[in-house]
């Protein structure tokens, strides 16, 4: 046994210990450098569409891939274009599973938000006229919006031709149905939805011809409040509520003041490419001069009816148009009291068309208006 170690054992043992732990202190270094890379390297998840609670009122969607856009719209030798909406050029689509649909191809120069309105627009809300938002595809910088397809085109379509021509029952149920949409969105349970572009073209119909309100690239939330002043008047000259035109401030009135100028369109025929401000302010003096009987009713109805009207019903519904398209937002009747007036007009109609089915079958054949409604 030895007594004593020799002179160099401690300083060999410390040069052993101080060797493993500058390995250890490497390797650790080393792992920890390894973290670090991959940490910052990972790939962040992308962002939703929406930001906050927004994001969720559209997931609901379906997001479809730009692979699934592009068969969807290249079915055929050429893609067959359906119109341009306020934001990009609509094109008509075809699922694998058949389902046609409508696609919208938004502007890569569109600065707006329109896509964000639609979005959270279009997904929160439902309702059978309006037109219903599938899903949506935001993929290689391109953003697409997938609707429900309504093969009947657009009212401004409709109300242009001659051969066959839009029926007085067919108006009257148009404009039954689009205040009980303006209804629905005015008094939504987050708030007033303003849809800020109501015009013939934003009208769409239905292969049995229903109508339904698109295009909510411009709509606004106001919420609780009665009234907001936005920075960014938008519109379409000649529905643009003149008030909104001149001090920004967007109420629930606005859309009134727009679906006033579609009904006054649609007594009269009044071509829609033809509606600047000049035309839409002879149209609204004309209205008022034949509601205050300063010049007989003929003077506005759509000589296409040839007199297929009913008188009672076009008087009543041209005293609310004329009431709707007030300059001051105060003097307009809210979309409750449109409504309410749309619906006995229809109801008139129902009741009439019914009487006139009745009496054609007893004995004496009467001859209805072409495309009458099913009652």
């Amino acid at each position: 046994m030895l007594d004593k170690f020799e002179p160099g054992y401690f300083k060999l043992k410390y040069s052993l210990v101080e060797a493993v732990l500058s390995i250890f202190i490497a390797i650790s270094g080393l792992v920890l450098i390894v973290l670090l890379i991959k940490y910052v390297t990972k790939k962040k998840p992308k962002k939703p569409i929406l930001s906050g609670s927004a994001a969720h009122t559209w997931s609901g969607l379906y997001r479809f891939s730009k692979v699934e856009i592009e068969n969807a719209i290249n079915y055929g030798p050429e893609r067959k274009n359906l119109g341009r909406g306020s934001a990009g050029n609509v094109y008509k689509g075809i699922l694998p599973s058949g389902q046609v649909v409508a696609v919208k191809h938004i502007n890569k120069s569109n600065t707006s938000d329109s896509f964000t309105r639609e979005v959270e627009g279009l997904s929160r809300v439902r309702h059978p006229n309006l037109v219903c938002l599938f899903g949506c595809c935001v993929e290689g910088g391109e953003q697409y919006l997938v609707y429900e397809y309504c093969s009947s085109g657009n009212l401004a379509q409709h109300l242009l031709r001659n051969d066959p021509v839009l029926t007085w029952e067919r108006r009257v149920k148009i404009l039954r149905d689009c205040a009980l949409a303006l209804r629905y969105l005015h008094h939504y349970i987050d708030g007033c939805i303003v849809h800020r572009d109501i015009k013939l073209t934003n009208i769409l119909l239905t292969e049995n011809m229903e109508p339904k309100l698109s295009d909510f690239g411009l709509a606004k939330m106001l919420g609780m409040e009665e009234s907001k002043v936005f920075t960014d008047v938008r519109g379409t000259i000649g529905y643009m509520d003149p008030e909104y035109m001149t001090n920004a401030k967007l109420t629930c009135a606005s859309d009134v003041y727009s679906f006033g100028i579609v009904a006054l369109q649609l007594l009269s025929g009044q071509k829609v490419f033809e509606l600047d401000l000049d035309a839409r302010d002879q149209l609204t003096r004309k209205a008022k001069d034949v509601s205050m009987n300063k010049r007989p009713p003929e003077d506005l109805e759509d000589p296409r009816l040839k007199g297929n009207v009913n008188k009672v019903d076009f008087e009543s519904i041209l005293q609310v148009a004329v009431l709707c398209v007030a300059k001051s937002s105060k003097g307009r009747p809210t979309i409750d009291v449109v409504f309410e007036e749309m619906d006995k007009a229809w109801k008139n109609t129902v009741a009439e068309l019914k009487a006139q089915r009745g009496m054609s079958s007893s004995a004496t054949p009467l001859s209805l208006s072409s495309g009458v409604l099913s009652v």
